[in-house]
């Protein structure tokens, strides 16, 4: 019998750990984690890039996504993203929430949402609507 356990990276790359990103928990509905955003993560006005939120959301729910649908063969890919950026930041540790608000056979929609975890105030918002695509082992 073929090993169908969802078939997540056991490493971040590159690119999520230059975002600072990493992740506490991931299941087929939710992912949590978080950031520690600092300079290296500014404009030349010295506060967080709207982008590393942006990627953020992008990543995490990316991720829950593919997790939902690993079991299939699949993985998902960002097809839109959709970022309010909520108030300026020069730096903090941040909590990151992404949610399923829609999981369908092709598509599915997750809300993330980025808390600064000193004031409880949320940095950044967004939704991403992802497509689920066969791997690329399982393509004919």
């Amino acid at each position: 019998m073929e090993n169908t356990a969802p078939r997540i990276p056991n490493k971040t790359s590159r690119f999520t750990e230059s975002i600072g990103l990493e992740f506490d928990e991931i299941t087929a509905t939710e992912v949590r984690g978080h950031a520690q955003l600092d300079e290296n993560h500014h404009t030349p006005w010295d506060v967080v890039h709207g982008g590393v939120y942006t990627s953020i959301i992008e990543s995490a729910g990316s991720v829950g996504a593919s997790y939902a649908v690993a079991e299939r063969g699949q993985f998902a890919v960002g097809v839109h993203n959709a970022t309010d950026f909520l108030r300026p930041s020069t730096g903090a540790r941040v909590l990151v929430l992404a949610t399923a608000l829609f999981q369908g056979r092709t598509q599915q929609l997750w809300e993330v949402i980025i808390t600064d975890e000193s004031t409880g105030k949320q940095m950044s918002r967004g939704q991403l609507r992802t497509q689920n695509v066969d791997l690329p082992e399982n393509r004919a």
